[in-house]
């Protein structure tokens, strides 16, 4: 792929915000180093089959100078800082007794070492980064065993590398506890099933997946640098947390913990450790403004909550507390520092959620609120409440589409045309292919990005192999990647630039994991069935079909009626099944939707046809979807 230097207009900006008086603040290097014990040295993990699955490593240039002068013209130095931070990798003490590896990953892994072994706290992604970062911990710490493993919320990055510091065996024989908060596997499964492929190919373009790393690259995603590609695998829980105030002791340590739910994560929660006078703020205080809808796609967090239960968390335990740690960054310590520092973080869910409806109230819509939204001084002065994985703009939107939903009220805007249809119109009011790309390269001429790219996405959607048209869109695209703040911009941007140039890359990545999907109840089973029912073909299909679960001594029944498939557990009288299935497992029936239809497992009475009929009108969801074209 050939990429473009920045425009003379991009480098004279990102070099000017090269000026701020905030880069003079460099507390947060300070504290990103803090309490350093070694260094994954090469930090590149692979799979058992010789797969890179992490390559710290390819974020070497980001650490061969310091201060805002070592930003290039192609970064906006502000996210180039933030990247800095969160490429240092290695082992720290957080505290006497707590130690993070971080830079392994996404996110952090945490040990607490109690009595006779280690709590972990959230795993990473993948079996293969946990189990390199258990080993660093022991190899400076001792071979200390793993008694308990605490997910704090139902992300991925914060379970999927469970295998690599237990196994399912230890935690069967009562040798390994895992605590999370109530209705964890719910979520946890929900948000990788239930809409998985869609999030997971926009995913791909949130992360940069195949973005080669570099300045005119992939530089991070503000949150970490990037998740890793490993395997996914997850420990339902044995001990499920579910009161403000509940408390256990786990190898001595006592564990006081604080729910959460409905915030960055629908099942999420903090934890104080009286003992180590330490307070784990899972991921709802971060050195960055968080997502209220990640642009991956996800259910519209509450901002309005999440302060809450912030300003909660203060008043709890701010007066016992000397740090603060997180599933992500880096720690926080002095009881001043550590309650201006959750004050603010606070103030910054507050504030996007009460302005948004201020202005809401006043009828201004949701696009017209974040192009014109100022966050208060003081928010802008601190560094860790800048955009570089939310943003202002996007979470500003979010908010309105929690209360308002996705029309604006306009009744001119309720009808409109899909972008296939609605580009060709413009394109011909405007005079035709050429004479738009033509209007889209003198905006492009004077720097003015978001129109060219506007222009070029209607040219795009009428002729998506125009090459004038492709060329100049990826430039743009390129351009406004140059000058994003929000790392998650800027890996949108060059993903697209990335497309048009070369084509489609699919989805690099998945998460529907085998021992993600065996955690799915009957209920999701049938659901995830649901969802892929094409309406259309089943439209006339009357089908009744019942389903046995040997292994779980379960009877359901399911109909497919008007396209939509029901299902309810069995009703006393069977006489009017079309067929009745019996599957071993639950996951035979994944299996043979997925079409093995050969292994055993699988006892049919009755029409045996039915349940191919089903099937048969189940559409595959698509992993390579377009997004930057029609």
């Amino acid at each position: 792929m050939t990429v473009k230097p920045p425009s003379a207009g991009i480098a004279a900006a990102n070099r000017a915000h090269r000026d701020a008086p905030a880069f003079q603040d460099t507390r947060d290097f300070a504290d990103a180093d803090r309490g350093f014990l070694a260094a994954l040295d090469p930090c590149v993990v692979t799979g058992a089959d010789g797969k890179v699955v992490w390559d710290n490593d390819s974020y070497s240039f980001l650490l061969s100078g310091s201060g805002p002068d070592s930003a290039p013209d192609s970064v906006h130095p502000s996210l180039w800082r933030q990247s800095q931070l969160c490429a240092k990798q290695g082992l720290y003490e957080v505290v006497p007794g707590i130690y993070q590896v971080r830079g392994l990953d996404l996110s952090n892994i945490s040990f607490i070492e109690g009595d006779t072994g280690i709590i972990v706290i959230d795993p990473l992604i993948s079996t293969e980064t946990a189990a390199a970062a258990l080993a660093l911990y022991r190899s400076h710490r001792g071979d200390r065993p793993v008694v308990a493993v605490i997910y704090t919320h139902s992300h991925v990055d914060h379970f999927g590398g469970v295998l690599g510091v237990t196994t399912q065996a230890d935690v069967d024989a009562g040798r390994v506890q895992v605590l999370a908060p109530e209705g964890f596997v719910e979520h946890a499964v929900q948000e990788n099933v239930y809409a998985g492929t869609a999030m997971t190919r926009r995913a791909a373009y949130m992360y940069g997946a195949v973005l080669a790393r570099g300045p005119q690259g992939q530089v991070g995603c503000g949150l970490g640098q990037a998740p890793s590609l490993g395997e996914v695998a997850l420990i339902v829980p044995t001990i499920d947390i579910r009161h403000t105030g509940e408390t256990h002791t786990v190898d001595g340590v006592e564990i006081e913990f604080q729910m959460a739910p409905g915030t960055e994560a629908p099942a999420e929660m903090h934890f104080y450790f009286p003992q180590l006078r330490a307070l784990c703020m899972a991921e709802n205080a971060t050195h960055n403004l968080h997502n209220l809808l990640t642009l991956r796609g996800a259910l519209v967090r509450d901002p309005h909550g999440w302060a809450g239960y912030l300003t909660e968390a203060i008043d709890s335990f701010a007066d016992r507390t000397d740090v603060v740690f997180a599933s992500h960054h880096w720690p926080t310590w002095g009881r001043e520092q550590i309650v201006e520092y959750l004050s603010l973080q606070r103030d910054l869910y507050a504030y996007l959620h009460d302005q948004t409806l201020r202005q809401l109230n006043q009828g201004h819509t949701g696009i017209e609120i974040a192009e014109n939204f100022q966050m208060p001084p003081a928010l802008e002065r601190a560094w860790h409440t800048h955009g570089y994985y939310g943003s202002v703009s996007h979470n500003v939107k979010a908010v309105y589409q929690r209360y308002m939903g996705w029309f604006d009220g306009n009744p001119g805007r309720l009808w409109q045309h899909p972008p296939e249809a609605a580009g060709p119109r413009y394109v011909e009011a405007m005079g035709g292919l050429d004479r738009v790309v033509d209007t889209a390269r003198s905006a492009f001429d004077t720097g003015d990005y978001r129109w060219a790219a506007t222009l070029l996405d209607h040219a795009i959607f009428t002729d998506p192999q125009h090459a004038a048209a492709r060329e100049l869109y990826a430039d743009t695209l390129e351009q406004l990647a140059y000058g994003a703040e929000n790392a998650v911009w800027r890996n949108f941007f060059l993903s697209g630039a990335t497309e048009l140039r070369d084509g489609n890359f699919g989805t690099p990545t998945k998460t529907t994991a085998p021992t993600l999907l065996a955690q799915l109840t009957p209920e999701q089973i049938f659901d995830t069935l649901a969802i892929s029912v094409n309406g259309p073909r089943a439209w006339d299909l009357d089908l009744t079909l019942d389903v046995t679960f040997v292994d779980l001594a379960a009877d359901y029944r399911l109909t497919l009626r008007n396209g939509v498939l029901v299902h309810r557990k069995t009703p006393a009288d069977p006489a009017t099944a079309t067929a009745t299935v019996t599957f071993a497992t639950k996951a035979r029936l994944l299996a043979f939707a997925a079409g093995d239809r050969e292994s055993p497992g699988v006892e049919f009475t009755g029409d045996a046809s039915a349940l191919a009929t089903l099937l048969g009108v189940l559409d595959a969801p698509d992993p390579d979807f377009d997004i930057v074209t029609p």
